[in-house]
């Protein structure tokens, strides 16, 4: 059976760009706030890792040792005892080395890491800091020489396909081994009962009436055992997590789940985090799942890039429909082409048995600034065919850029599509959004299409009484994602829709609202400690549980003798009150809105069946300057 030693916390040299030395433990993001001073002022470049580890107490003749990395950005070079054993390029999925023969007593282990520029990995340009740094665990894995493969792509050697026809459920289970013996595969439903069991490497299982992984609703799971056995001894085993569904889409109707309309809004999601980057640990990726739920999406995006496996597990457990992509991105990279085939390898190979995936993303806005036209539609053919040659269960999709014309014919080659549009932020006139949507729904009405990025910046610190676009104010923010809400609603035919995004994320290369290296356009802060009001406009419209929120509570000091309170709710009838006493009351959906007259200090207080929330507010002579962004910082320009 298997031993895992985590390598993690052990203590690394660290020598950085400079040559400067520290001791740091894993994971470590080596440029976590360079790019939070913005001007593309952040370290790239080779920084190397050291630590010394003593050999495992493992029997040489029968067992094997593996090393096992789960993220390194973005190009590894891995050296033990001396030896160069490894290398990789690619910062975001899994990656092994069988290192039985080059272990000593005392080992040493180096890591050089390079988050350098290049024209051969990706991503090189994009709206994102690229970190660097060995920011995912790293594991001493100890297995019988006879075991499910460990050398495939970073996979579990388990490859489970779930159809479902006329009610019964045909389960196939294809397993890899490396060196020799028997497999035996059983079926546990989520009470951990045996619903079915066989010998072999490719075998079928049937279910009849199988509960079905139902979304948000019902994201039930069952388990797959794999064992390995000889002459009766269980000499390896891998438990997976199974979820039975089916899924389609309709360029008039949207998306489907198990045969029912289920409309998919959802948000986008980066990994970093303030002061952290990358280097985030598993209750993280706990909060970050527990305020997408709370918002009541169904959906997610990982953008751009692959995500650790353990938010991939969260999204199976909670229902989540995902699309999940590689970080071909921006541009076309002549000598990157093999790089993009081998990270789609590893994304589709490492995540196929994710029930949440129902979509391989192929690349993101790759429009921007591609000069070999060609190269790039070739390379997205080849990709295209890739996914469907190792995954033909799935659809697959990319996300064109805002000014890629509709027909171009990058956007026809994928099973579906999405587009980032922005209109109402970078351009004016939000109406622009069902201008374009109905315009490509006449000229392709059966091409599926969705909504893959769309927000505008939000500073909780900026305010406004009449917002406008480029003002990067949290007011600004709610009135366009209100526009875009009821503009979905007009167009349900939409495959998706993703808001960009759920939290505000490192961007090196931005300098917006007063603090560089961001980009803001997140529902939530980037320490996740605030959220917007515009979380709470999605929670109004997305979420049953019961709650009332009240508007720009953050603009306290007003110059108005009289203000509009705006307040958000998922019930029909909102009270407000004023002093402690009954102000006004109304009925409605979502959005309420009351004129309040302002005098000295006033308290308010809503409330909507049992839920209540409460604000402050005070008259002032001059508009408090703290809320309104220095002219020479208010560019809403585009990080391009």
């Amino acid at each position: 059976m298997r031993t895992k030693i985590s390598l993690a916390t052990s203590c690394w040299k660290f020598t950085d760009t400079t040559g400067n030395l520290s001791f740091v433990t894993l994971p470590h993001t080596w440029n976590a706030k360079d790019g939070q001073n913005g001007g593309n002022n952040y370290r790239r470049g080779t920084c190397t890792y050291a630590t010394t580890f003593t050999v495992p107490e493992f029997d040489a003749a029968t067992q094997q040792v593996w090393l096992q990395f789960d993220g390194v950005n973005s190009s590894a070079d891995v050296w033990l005892n001396g030896q160069s054993i490894c290398t990789h390029d690619g910062g975001y999925s899994t990656f092994r080395i069988q290192i039985t023969d080059f272990l000593e007593t005392d080992n040493q282990l180096i890591v050089k890491v390079d988050n350098s520029t290049n024209d051969h990995v990706y991503p090189q340009k994009a709206d994102f800091t690229f970190y660097g740094g060995i920011y995912r665990d790293v594991t001493l894995l100890i297995v019988s020489r006879n075991h499910i493969a460990l050398g495939h792509f970073g996979d579990t050697g388990v490859k489970i396909s779930p159809c479902v026809k006329n009610g019964t459920a045909e389960v196939s289970v294809s397993t890899t081994i490396e060196g020799e013996g028997t497999v035996e595969v059983e079926l546990l439903d989520a009470s951990g009962e045996q619903v079915g069991k066989k010998v072999g490497e490719n075998v079928t299982l049937r279910l009849e009436n199988p509960h079905l992984w139902n979304g948000v609703k019902d994201p039930y799971l069952y388990t797959c055992v794999v064992r390995l056995l000889n002459k009766g001894k269980i000499e390896d085993e891998v438990q997976t997590k199974v979820g039975i569904r089916t899924f389609s889409v309709d360029s008039k109707k949207g998306f489907f789940l198990n045969g029912k309309s289920y409309p998919l809004h959802g948000v986008s999601r980066h990994q970093d985090r303030k002061g952290l980057g990358n280097a985030i640990t598993h209750e993280m990726h706990d909060e970050d799942m527990a305020l997408i739920r709370e918002m009541g999406a169904n959906t997610i995006r990982l953008s751009h890039y692959q995500h650790d496996q353990y938010f991939y597990d969260l999204c199976d457990k909670y229902g989540m429909v995902v699309w999940a992509e590689i970080p071909y991105i921006s541009e076309h990279l002549p000598n990157g082409c093999e790089n993009t085939i081998i990270q789609m390898k590893e994304l589709l190979y490492q995540n196929y048995n994710h029930p949440s995936i129902i979509c391989w993303g192929i690349s993101n806005e790759i429009t921007i600034s591609t000069k070999d036209k060609a190269g790039m539609l070739a390379n997205h053919h080849e990709l295209n065919d890739l996914c469907h040659k190792i995954d033909p269960t799935r659809l697959t999709t990319l996300a064109c850029y805002a000014m890629c014309s509709p027909f171009n014919p990058v956007a026809h080659i994928t099973d579906i599509v999405s587009w980032n549009l922005y209109l109402g932020w970078y351009v004016p006139g939000l109406f622009l959004n069902d201008l374009w949507l109905n315009l490509f729904h006449w000229i392709y009405p059966e091409r599926v299409l969705g909504f893959s990025e769309y927000g505008a910046e939000g500073m909780p610190n900026l305010h406004s009484t009449h917002p406008h676009r480029g003002d990067q104010t949290e007011e600004y923010q709610v009135k366009y994602h209100e526009y875009m809400l009821r503009c979905f609603e007009r167009h349900k035919w939409l495959w998706a829709t993703h808001v960009w995004t759920m939290y505000d994320f490192a961007s090196d290369a931005r300098d917006q609202g007063g603090e560089p290296g961001m980009n803001h356009k997140g529902l939530v802060t980037f320490d996740r400690k605030t959220r917007k009001d515009s979380f709470y406009l999605y929670k109004a419209w997305w979420s049953d549980e019961k709650f009332v929120h009240i508007c720009s509570k953050r603009f306290i000091d007003r110059i108005e003798k009289k203000i509009k309170i705006k307040i958000y709710s998922n019930q029909k009838k909102v009270t407000l009150y004023v002093n402690g006493k009954k102000f006004s009351e109304q009925t409605g959906e979502h959005i309420f809105q009351f004129c309040v007259p302002l005098k000295g200090k006033i308290e308010v207080k809503a409330i909507a069946g049992e839920c209540m929330d409460t604000a402050g507010f005070r008259k002032v002579d001059r508009f408090n300057s703290s809320y309104r962004l220095d002219k020479n910082n208010s560019s809403s320009t585009n990080w391009v």
